[in-house]
């Protein structure tokens, strides 16, 4: 398996050398800069390989393997093969990627909301700080920041009061900064960042889209890409829903694995693949991740290895260390191992530690929320172990 790592481009705080001391070899990143629905060119995607891979003199190689993401278009999710165009463009991209020799890509097809979290900067018993889901918190925003109409159907009565308790406690800087969070679009984020009222009609937009309809969607997107993909040797990897249940009205249909078996059983190309993501998966506890990845073995191509902690509302959440948590890591790594041993060296898996906690020099430091350098190293390095103790040592 292949130790990648998420970087943001030339305004990481993370830099590339510091890729390196971590012991990562693959880039995982995108061209963050290009607005979602525009096409990526040949020329700028060659560009930010160059940056990756023309190391200077002395400095151990990096491979950018994979892209993650290529934005789908709101207009996608909810017309599917209609949006013609979009899709075209998103095709375009792909091919300038393939063009340059990546042979991997992850997106997501959540609609409005990309992965959802109420805190940045949630504290710990140690000291460090986690990125946060929290029930009621989300609730206070649903209901009493968005005024979302129907909200009400989806809390309890409990639900409801406290959540007016908690909102009615919070200062108007708390209340805005919970709003950003939520509707600014977190790192690495393929929706737009709205306002409020844009997030209301965006909202809007959606509401004769059900679950049923978004699936049909997501399957007349991978027919359309799916044929461009083989034929340029790509391979397209769905990332889970985060979290993986229906949020603010909206339908999710990566939340399970009758969800993905669902869509490699209507879309049975090879090129339609699965990013397997520990966290966002494990959030549900009915999910038993090593025998997804039984399951889908031959699916996977691109792993995010973390694990979240429930809590006990069993609604809310946070990130845990890489081997705490309610996700069996070393069960999911036994199960990636015994794909990986099938494998040809290059269809090698590529994984990379996802999120990590805010710790040590890095609470004094900018950095990207959820992608703080020290503790993703950290959780990099207890992956590794894992990988020696199951005798199958990185690539």
């Amino acid at each position: 398996m292949r130790q990648g790592w998420r970087w943001f481009g030339q305004q990481d705080p993370v830099t590339l050398d510091h890729v390196r001391q971590a012991g990562a070899t693959d880039v995982v990143t995108a061209l963050h800069d290009v607005p979602i629905g525009d096409v990526w060119t040949r020329e700028a995607v060659q560009a930010r390989k160059d940056l990756i891979e023309v190391a200077p003199m002395r400095r151990q190689p990096l491979t950018w393997s994979v892209v993650e993401s290529i934005p789908i278009p709101d207009v996608v999710k909810r017309q599917g093969a209609a949006a013609r165009a979009e899709i075209a463009t998103w095709i375009a991209s792909l091919e300038a990627v393939a063009a340059c020799g990546i042979r991997l890509v992850c997106y997501n097809f959540m609609p409005v909301v990309d992965w959802t979290r109420t805190d940045l900067d949630f504290p710990l018993p140690t000291g460090a700080t986690a990125m946060r889901f929290g029930h009621d918190r989300f609730a206070a925003f649903d209901l009493c920041i968005l005024a979302r109409p129907g909200a009400e159907a989806d809390y309890s009565a409990d639900d409801q009061a406290r959540a007016r308790a908690l909102f009615e406690s919070m200062s108007d800087g708390e209340t805005a900064e919970l709003a950003r969070t939520i509707v600014s679009g977190l790192p690495g984020s393929t929706s737009d960042a709205l306002t409020l009222p844009a997030f209301r009609e965006r909202l809007l937009a959606y509401r004769d889209v059900d679950a049923r309809r978004l699936r049909r969607n997501l399957i007349a997107f991978l027919e359309k890409v799916t044929p461009a993909a083989e034929a340029c040797g790509v391979t397209l990897t769905l990332h889970p829903d985060d979290p993986p249940r229906p949020l603010l009205g909206l339908p999710r249909v990566a939340s399970t694995a009758e969800d993905y078996a669902a869509l490699f059983d209507a879309v049975p190309s090879g090129a339609n693949g699965m990013c397997f993501c520990t966290g966002s998966l494990g959030v549900r506890a009915d999910n038993d991740l090593p025998a997804m990845a039984a399951r889908f073995a031959g699916r996977i191509h691109f792993v995010h290895l973390r694990a979240t902690r429930r809590e006990p509302d069993g609604r809310s959440f946070y990130e845990a260390d890489h081997l705490d948590g309610d996700v069996d890591m070393v069960g999911v790594m036994r199960e990636l191992v015994a794909e990986e041993r099938k494998r040809q060296p290059s269809r090698s898996l590529v994984f990379r530690p996802d999120h990590g906690h805010r710790m040590l020099d890095d609470l004094d430091k900018r950095i990207t929320p959820g992608y703080a350098g020290i503790g993703r190293l950290k959780g990099l390095a207890e992956l590794r172990g894992i990988l020696y103790g199951l005798g199958a040592p990185p690539n």
